[in-house]
């Protein structure tokens, strides 16, 4: 283990990110400025050097296996935190000023976000955020905002994105709720209500692939806001489906189906390219990127 560690080239380092990002060598060699080749040799030095299997290769493509899932969480956040000692050491960060507005979901507003942003005003106490509630997708292009956390990845070419943690989701009910409909059952949710904060089909999709006998017929409440639905669960009017980090914030609510493995929703990270000239995008950027 100490000499993989001694062995580490964060150049490889790069490459293996640039990869994951863009989703295969060819693509992650035109961000690099290098060659295909080039980069498949930093990859297998990285793998030889780690002594582990970072990706399977599939053709073209390429798909992380578990280990590569697992260092990329730490090199994503050494990069991160490799930007900001340099800007602590350089004194700029306390001298970045002006506004970066963030958008993101309410849940992901109100339960996970504040005590990271908390952070970023000890970091750089005269940048200005701008946190933007937001269930739709802000059009980045036009400056609706300057960084937003999305659950897909964005399709247009000029956008720079980064894919964080997947998002680990669970049902949750109230005591109130179970005691007055029981216990729900994975095969039988006859009887049971779910709250819905999203497209009825859109959850579904998520639901059935993961082994649950749902149905239209379950989705009795509906709405647009997603805190509107956690204080409706919470009063016992039906079940949720919430991020295990959000739920934690919520005491009075109880996972349920313990035996199912919890399904996953993906996270992304996305700026326009000003991310590559602009200071203070960087500095917000890179500070979610370490802590989401």
């Amino acid at each position: 283990m100490t000499g993989a560690v001694m062995s580490f080239d964060w150049n490889h380092a790069k490459a293996f990110v640039a990869v994951v990002d863009e989703g295969s060598l060819s693509a992650a060699a035109r961000v690099l400025g290098q060659t295909q080749p080039t980069v498949s040799r930093q990859i297998s030095a990285l793998e030889e050097a780690l002594d582990i299997t970072l990706f399977e290769r599939t053709g073209r493509a390429v798909h992380l296996t578990a280990a590569g899932v697992e260092l990329l969480d730490h090199v994503r956040t050494m990069a991160a935190g490799a930007d900001m000692v340099a800007l602590a050491a350089s004194g700029q960060s306390q001298s970045i000023e002006g506004q970066v507005r963030v958008t993101a979901s309410e849940v992901m507003s109100a339960y996970i976000l504040p005590p990271i942003l908390g952070t970023m005003a000890e970091i750089a106490p005269r940048l200005k955020v701008e946190l933007v509630t937001d269930n739709s997708v802000r059009d980045l292009t036009r400056r609706e905002a300057d960084i937003a956390i999305r659950h897909s990845r964005p399709e247009q070419p000029n956008l720079i994105a980064r894919r964080l943690r997947d998002l680990e989701m669970r049902f949750y009910a109230s005591a109130p709720y179970l005691d007055r409909c029981g216990i729900p059952e994975m095969t039988d949710l006859s009887g049971h209500h779910i709250i819905s904060y999203a497209e009825v089909d859109q959850m579904i999709g998520y639901l059935s692939p993961a082994g649950f006998a749902v149905s239209a017929d379950q989705f009795r409440l509906s709405t647009s806001s997603q805190c509107v639905a956690c204080e409706m669960a919470r009063r016992g009017m039906g079940m949720i489906i919430l991020p295990k980090r959000v739920a934690a914030e919520m005491p009075d609510l109880t996972g349920v189906f313990s035996e199912a493995e919890p399904f996953t929703v993906p996270t992304w990270l996305v700026t326009h390219t000003e991310l590559r000239t602009s200071r203070r995008i960087r500095l917000v950027f890179d500070h979610l990127a370490a802590h989401l």
